[in-house]
C-alpha cells in the first residue's frame, strides 16, 4: 500500500531553517524520481525540487540555492534541507513521484510557516 508521510515543518522566523522528511512507503526511491511540492495558501500546487533515481537535482528558481533534496535508498526516503527561510515559502509541503504519471495518492503534508 502507498503511503507518503512528511514530516518536519513548523514555525520559523526568516533566515531559519527546517529539514523535511518523507517517508515514501510503497514507493521504491532507488529506482523513481522523486520530488518535493508545495502548495500555498489559494494557489496551486507547485514542483519544488526534485532527485533522479540516480541522485542528480534540480529545483526550481525560487528556492535555488537555498534548499537541497537528498534520499536516503537503504530507509526509502526522501529529505529537503531549507535553508535562509522566507515568508513566501510558507505553504504545505508535500513529497511524491515527479512524473505526472507516477504520481501517487498525495499524503496529508508538512506546513511550513515562516514569519517575517
Amino acid at each position: 500500500q502507498v503511503q507518503l508521510v512528511e514530516s518536519g515543518g513548523g514555525l520559523v522566523q526568516a533566515g531559519g531553517s527546517l529539514r523535511l522528511s518523507c517517508d515514501a512507503s510503497g514507493i521504491i526511491v532507488s529506482t523513481n524520481h522523486m520530488a518535493w511540492y508545495r502548495q500555498a495558501p489559494g494557489k496551486q500546487r507547485d514542483l519544488v525540487a526534485w532527485i533522479t533515481d540516480g541522485g542528480s537535482t534540480k529545483y526550481a528558481d525560487p528556492v535555488k540555492g537555498r534548499f537541497e533534496i537528498t534520499k536516503d535508498n537503504a530507509n526509502n526516503m526522501v529529505y529537503l534541507q531549507m535553508n535562509s527561510l522566507k515568508p513566501e515559502d510558507t505553504a504545505v509541503y508535500y513529497c511524491n513521484a515527479y512524473y505526472s504519471w507516477a504520481l501517487r495518492p498525495w499524503g496529508q503534508g508538512t506546513q511550513v510557516t515562516v514569519s517575517s
